[in-house]
């Protein structure tokens, strides 16, 4: 899953994985259950720590079932060395990947970043959303756009469509 901050990444990632029985990896969950608070820092090093514990750990599950669905979630993908890794550890294992990149209106964004205090990542805001837009690479890999303004049904055909 790609895209800014609040264009629904996560949500979408849940429908998907409810549906086709599937299994979330969300990073800020993985980066809240290593860290204590006082060493969460939220710098790229740590993103590419748990973006790594991750990817072992979707390594150890497909090593289970190589039919299983896995959605990584909670990484923007903004930066094309980010994308380069997580498609390089499909291809490793021999297991097909597809990027669905989330969009969405400013607006949208910023209203869905202000609804979920409970968020894990602390710094999630659309501050956030503002800085990453400002660095992010255009993906130029192959993958599917879903406008996450449509009803999530319409979001979640349309991704499962570019899925099949």
């Amino acid at each position: 899953m790609a895209g800014l901050p609040g264009t629904g990444k996560s949500e979408l990632s849940r429908a998907l994985a409810a549906e086709l029985g599937g299994t979330v990896l969300d990073k800020d969950e993985v980066r809240a259950a290593l860290f204590s608070p006082d060493d969460i820092e939220y710098s790229a090093e740590q993103d590419d720590f748990c973006m790594g514990i991750m990817l072992k750990v979707a390594g150890y599950l497909f090593r289970k079932d190589p039919s299983r669905r896995i959605f990584l979630d909670g990484r923007t993908f903004s930066r094309s060395y980010q994308l380069a890794r997580a498609s390089g550890f499909a291809e490793a294992l021999s297991q097909p990947w597809r990027i669905l990149e989330c969009v969405c209106s400013e607006e949208t964004a910023r209203q869905r970043l202000a609804g979920h205090p409970a968020h894990p990542a602390a710094n999630r805001g659309f501050n956030l959303y503002l800085q990453v837009k400002a660095r992010f690479e255009e993906i130029s890999l192959p993958k599917a756009i879903v406008d996450t303004d449509r009803p999530m049904e319409a979001c979640v055909r349309i991704a499962k469509s570019a899925m099949a």
